[in-house]
């Protein structure tokens, strides 16, 4: 045997004794965090789809039927001003939703505040073609553990398991030990002997245990790809104030909801179309997309518009944060301008829910959010099986024993 091939065999024990260390690490984040995990894939699969499931649910106060082909919209002031006598007259309107497809309707989500300091959030159906109000309904109130849709508990559910800001900071913990869960699996599946087919592939004809191994491996590895920025983009999304100092060791970063208006009593405050005019402006090209209101004295006015056609930028998606008082244009979510700080932070709601790369982005973040109960429940298998493996091993060496 020759000295190299003396040396390389040395290498390769090293190496599986390495690997067994990160075996276990991620045997045990695995078995300590895999519920929580496979709750917040399964949530994000839904979620990538969440305005047509939500039109499905509710199809008589979320849909619409265009009165003939081409048609085109009231003007934006004349839809939010539909929505207002719906609501009292201290409600403040929190959000808007402006139809994607020709078929939806305009939702104006309003904040109420209610007694004991609680606010409950109701939201508002207009038919954009004739600025009629189709409808409305209670999303969820503050003082309330459940809301009363189906897609604002699941939302809730991903982000915070229900429990709240507590919550917030647990789901971003577990989200980064499941990070830490992909690149530990990452390196236990590395064939270090080079048998990639063997390594990338689902054996015909196995045993339940290898088929069950070669789900667990080929699942792992074809969604890590997407599973680790949709990972570390929840985690900037659920806890920026965390994450964005981090990011700003390496290069300067804004992020939108900081900004706040300046209070002037001299100027009465701006509305939701205005705030669009503003950015229209900025963008006129693309589709307007949310407008996030200005509940608050300080608050913004944040308008997101999509399919901004752009060189040199892939993101179609820009966002402009608005003085609710001058009209002054405080921040804007634009990849192409700005510092790589900046930028990081432009990708990450595109990335989080698939839209920065269309259709195809959004079945690929509902995938891998498929494949995390699936990853789960086949590495408990696993597990159960070289336990019982390991048991047998150990009896049978205990009868040997006895027998000599």
């Amino acid at each position: 045997m020759t000295s190299t091939r003396i040396l390389s065999e040395i290498r390769l024990a090293r190496l599986k004794r390495r690997r067994k260390l990160w075996l276990s690490i991620h045997l045990w984040l695995g078995l300590l965090f895999g519920t929580f995990i496979a709750v917040i894939g399964l949530t994000g699969s839904i979620l990538a789809f969440y305005p047509e499931i939500d039109e499905w649910l509710a199809p008589g106060l979320l849909t619409v039927k265009p009165p003939f082909a081409d048609a085109t919209y009231k003007p934006l002031v004349d839809i939010i001003a539909a929505s207002v006598p719906e609501m009292p007259g201290e409600a403040k309107q929190a959000h808007m939703q402006y139809p994607q497809n020709a078929e939806a309707a305009c939702r104006i989500r309003y904040a109420v505040p209610i007694a004991h300091g609680a606010t409950e959030f109701w939201e508002v159906s207009v038919d954009p073609y004739t600025a009629e109000v189709i409808g409305k309904r209670l999303r969820w109130s503050s003082h309330q553990l459940f809301p009363t849709t189906f897609i604002d508990f699941i939302f809730i559910l991903h982000y915070s398991l229900l429990l709240g800001e507590y919550g917030e900071l647990a789901v971003s913990v577990i989200s980064a030990l499941t990070i830490i869960s992909v690149l530990t699996g990452l390196i236990v599946w590395w064939p270090l002997t080079g048998k990639w087919r063997q390594a990338l592939t689902i054996k015909r004809k196995a045993s339940a245990e290898r088929l069950i191994f070669d789900l667990h491996k080929t699942s792992g590895i074809y969604s890590a790809a997407v599973l680790l920025p949709v990972l570390f983009s929840g985690i900037y999304i659920t806890v920026p104030k965390y994450v964005v100092p981090v990011v700003e060791l390496f290069s300067p970063a804004t992020y939108r909801y900081w900004f706040h208006s300046n209070p002037n009593i001299n100027l009465a405050s701006l509305g939701m179309a205005d705030a669009v005019k503003i950015a229209e402006r900025e963008y006129p090209s693309g589709r307007l997309q949310v407008i996030y209101g200005a509940t608050k004295p300080d608050s913004t006015f944040t308008v997101c518009k999509d399919g901004v056609k752009q060189a040199g930028s892939l993101l179609r998606r820009r966002c402009v944060v608005i003085d609710r008082y001058s009209g002054e244009i405080l921040d804007i979510d634009d990849p192409t301008i700005g510092s790589a700080g900046e930028v990081l932070s432009h990708w990450q709601w595109p990335l989080h829910s698939g839209q920065a790369f269309g259709m195809t982005g959004r079945i690929l973040v509902c995938l891998s959010g498929l494949l995390c109960p699936l990853l789960f429940v086949t590495g408990v298998v696993r597990w159960r099986h070289k336990c019982r493996a390991s048991h047998k091993a150990t009896q049978m060496a205990l009868r040997n024993k006895i027998a000599r």
